[in-house]
């Protein structure tokens, strides 16, 4: 054999065996996965991340995948001849907006992503927020018609798929009191998801690589933050605003006991993959304690958790 060829096989040898301590640790466990940005909207990345999200819940994961569609919602609102308008960063979502937000969160972007995933054989089962009262809400501002803030997570019907086998694939409409749909911010709604499922982890995929310590210089990308740092970085001003939300959702994450909070590029293919399996990673990683352990894959499990058979 060749050199060459024996180099290369040496090198797809050692990527496996660096992502075995991930996947030990990570064994039994949930990741919640916020889909979102231009992997919604470009085929081939929607299908490099649905890859990614069957490979992961091969190796012992179970993902939950929780997904917006705000751009999708807007350009159909404007083929409809109807007003989009926004106050500090929300939609303002009347009767009319909330019939397109299911039709394209529910009809579109879910059986879509649904669709994707199951090209890899019987995995993915979409639902929304309201199916079994998943994500319950209530009006958050009368100023704004329908968006909602969640008051509570039923997880049982997300339980029941990870425990047949499936990958729940959510759409964030909630549901209210009074049986009415809201629009539901998804990096919050991830967020929420994540605590209520006691997930190892929660991803956030968007169009950036993750935080930089300076957005103009490109060589300053934030590999790992702690806590602190991610609420620091959140007071100070210094994230750009469509940052915001998301390490919001990040931080609530940690605080209420996800492990660690991922942030990166899904524009890059594969980059689930590599975030989560490799020692490096490609993105933002959000723990308590910050770089000084963030990047090591082993600890000391509780007795109660779940490892990998035969161990």
């Amino acid at each position: 054999m060749k050199d060459d060829v024996m180099q290369a096989l040496l090198e797809k040898a050692r990527t496996l065996t660096e992502a075995l301590p991930w996947i030990k640790r990570a064994w039994g466990r949930v990741a919640v996965i916020k889909y979102g940005g231009s992997a919604m909207t470009d085929p081939a990345l929607r299908a490099s991340v649905a890859e990614d999200i069957v490979l992961m819940k091969l190796v012992g994961v179970n993902p939950v995948v929780v997904h917006g569609g705000g751009p999708d919602v807007s350009m159909y609102m404007e083929r409809l001849g109807m007003t989009v308008e926004f106050r500090d960063g929300l939609r303002v979502t009347d009767d009319a907006a909330m019939e397109v937000v299911k039709m394209v969160l529910v009809g579109k972007n879910n059986k879509e992503l649904v669709s994707a995933i199951n090209t890899h054989g019987r995995w993915a089962v979409g639902l929304s927020g309201d199916d079994a009262r998943l994500i319950q809400a209530r009006q958050l501002d009368a100023a704004l018609g329908r968006v909602g803030q969640i008051t509570a997570i039923d997880t049982t019907v997300v339980l029941n798929l990870i425990e047949d086998g499936f990958i729940p694939v959510v759409a964030t409409v909630g549901v209210g009191d009074d049986g009415r749909s809201y629009n539901v911010n998804a990096d919050t709604a991830a967020s929420a998801i994540a605590v209520a499922l006691d997930a190892e982890k929660v991803i956030f995929l968007t169009d950036v690589d993750g935080l930089y310590a300076d957005f103009g210089d490109k060589d300053s990308l934030i590999s790992a933050l702690s806590l602190s740092e991610a609420v620091d970085s959140i007071a100070s001003g210094r994230l750009s605003k469509g940052m915001v939300p998301k390490v919001t959702a990040c931080v609530h994450a940690l605080e209420n006991g996800v492990e660690r909070a991922h942030i990166l590029n899904g524009t890059i293919p594969h980059a689930l993959l590599l975030e989560v399996y490799t020692d490096a990673g490609v993105g933002t990683m959000i723990t308590r304690e910050g770089l000084a352990v963030s990047r090591e894959p082993d600890r000391v499990m509780r007795e109660d958790e779940v490892t990998c058979p035969n161990e």
